[in-house]
């Protein structure tokens, strides 16, 4: 799970997460996130933990210390780094849903998309669509797609779900299977 530190200025936004950290909880899913007790980590860990879910929590030292960090998880993990956190969690979670945030959800869920593209993990990625948050991303993606430089095979790799029933059956499907990058590149001579 991938979601902003900060509740946005939409109140859909935390209400979408609370409901998602519910419908985890209903369907007995472990909710692995960042964490974090604060903005929409905190709404969907706090709606899991309220529903009788489990939750894992992977946060890195520095984010701990500053008493970011939610003490009443089922698990709460402390790494050392950011990267480790990241690969933590690709290690403890089988697929992935994007709530709406900033530079920090963007960057995640980009490196597990550049992940499945690689070869790395074999995961559904799913962006959990609330107001056109997402839009201008997917539309940037497309281009790339048009542009050339982006196959659309791996465009495909992305779901989106306009609900949370929705997010969680795409995040609990089978992840396309797509050939890795470089599968079509010529050996160099």
């Amino acid at each position: 799970m991938f979601c902003a530190s900060s509740p946005g200025s939409d109140p859909r936004l935390c209400e979408m997460a609370t409901d998602l950290g519910r419908e985890l909880a209903q369907r007995r899913v472990r909710l692995v996130y960042g964490g974090g007790h604060v903005g929409l980590m905190g709404a969907v860990a706090d709606g899991c933990l309220a529903a009788g879910g489990e939750v894992i929590g992977v946060i890195p030292r520095s984010l701990a210390e500053r008493e970011v960090a939610h003490t009443g998880l089922t698990r709460l993990e402390v790494t050392a780094s950011m990267h480790e956190r990241k690969a933590r969690m690709a290690e403890l979670a089988d697929g992935f849903i994007a709530l709406p945030g900033g530079f920090g959800t963007c960057e995640e869920v980009i490196e597990i998309l550049t992940w499945n593209q690689l070869g790395i993990v074999q995961s559904p990625v799913v962006f959990l669509e609330v107001g056109g948050f997402w839009q201008g991303l997917l539309t940037f993606f497309d281009h790339a797609v048009t542009a050339g430089v982006l196959r659309a095979r791996h465009r495909e790799m992305i779901t989106v779900a306009h609900d949370v029933a929705s997010a969680v059956d795409a995040a609990l499907s089978e992840p396309i299977d797509v050939a890795p990058k470089w599968a079509e590149f010529p050996p160099r001579p």
